[in-house]
């Protein structure tokens, strides 16, 4: 019994490994891939696992369009001093236009909503925080010190 329930969880693996690459960079994924095959393995394989229903479950573009501080940001990628939060994937499930929210080198002042190409995101090596949980809009903005 086990062989099968190991044979699923490299088939689960596998499949989302396939959805999680457009959505991370190169360099991280190879760390994850080389993490896969490390003594911690499993852990490896359940944050891909994860993050590709996080990936499956995120609304496309224009789906949030009237939720303003309550629209959810589903994936929050990082680099130096910036973030960058997506909210809404591109309307064909891809990369290329998706929807979120920009500080860029820690000014609040200048932070914006629009559209952000993930694909131009991990060609330039920004991570993935997997560590990162759906929030709202208006939880983001607070935590910076944006709203009272």
């Amino acid at each position: 019994m086990q062989i099968t329930n190991k044979a699923a969880e490299m088939a689960a693996a596998t499949t989302a490994i396939k959805a999680v690459r457009p959505f991370m960079s190169r360099q991280q994924m190879a760390v994850m891939a080389a993490g896969l095959r490390d003594s911690e393995g499993s852990s490896f394989m359940e944050s891909f696992v994860k993050m590709a229903g996080v990936i499956e479950a995120m609304p496309k573009t224009y789906e949030q369009g009237d939720k303003g501080g309550q629209a959810v940001a589903y994936l929050h990628y990082f680099l130096g001093g910036s973030d960058w939060f997506i909210f809404e994937k591109d309307a064909e499930g891809g990369v290329d236009q998706a929807f979120g929210y920009a500080i860029l080198n820690g000014d609040l002042h200048n932070a914006e909503l629009g559209y952000i190409s993930i694909a131009e995101l991990v060609e330039a090596g920004v991570e993935l925080d997997l560590h990162f949980s759906p929030t709202t809009f208006e939880q983001i903005q607070r935590e910076r010190g944006i709203l009272l």
